[in-house]
């Protein structure tokens, strides 16, 4: 029992050390470090299994000591478990950020995207173009004559402040 708890107390180290490597490793090689980490956080899960099944089977005085430290060590390996796992998270998210931001940035806009459809959807309707001119010519003058009232609105305002201090 010893060795096998010296042997896993060892991987765990190594997976330990396994993890800062991770950090610091390239986006080519990170899958293999992942890879190669979980390999050995399975393999230690494996060893305490049996390391359960012989920490029971140890003398009534030396038993309580064993299940602590197989118990300790479980909880170590659990540790190192999710510290992969919220990694994978981590790097999964960054690289769904890259892809949409590569996205947006290949994506081309239109100023009259929307204009065109309405277009194409009038048409449908039976619009004719001319229809669709004065509507067009319309919504110009609706625009000049709203720009025009706000500042009209805006030299009165100043006229009667000038006017009233």
């Amino acid at each position: 029992m010893e060795a096998l708890y010296h042997q896993s107390n060892k991987h765990v180290h190594e997976v330990q050390s396994q993890m800062g490597r991770l950090e610091s490793s390239d986006k080519q090689s990170v899958h293999l470090v992942e890879n190669e980490i979980q390999a050995r956080i399975d393999q230690i899960f494996s060893n305490l299994e049996r390391l359960e099944i012989l920490s029971s089977k140890e003398p009534p005085s030396k038993r309580q000591n064993a299940k602590l430290r197989v118990d300790q060590l479980k909880y170590d390996v659990q540790h190192l478990q999710t510290a992969l796992r919220n990694f994978q998270h981590r790097r999964y998210a960054r690289e769904q950020q890259e892809r949409e931001r590569e996205e947006l940035m290949t994506r081309s806009y239109t100023t009259n995207g929307t204009q065109k459809k309405i277009l194409d959807v009038a048409n449908m309707l039976g619009l004719s173009n001319t229809v669709m001119r004065l509507i067009e010519k319309r919504a110009f003058q609706d625009k000049v004559v709203m720009i025009g009232g706000m500042l009209l609105t805006c030299v009165v305002m100043f006229l009667v402040f000038k006017y009233l201090t």
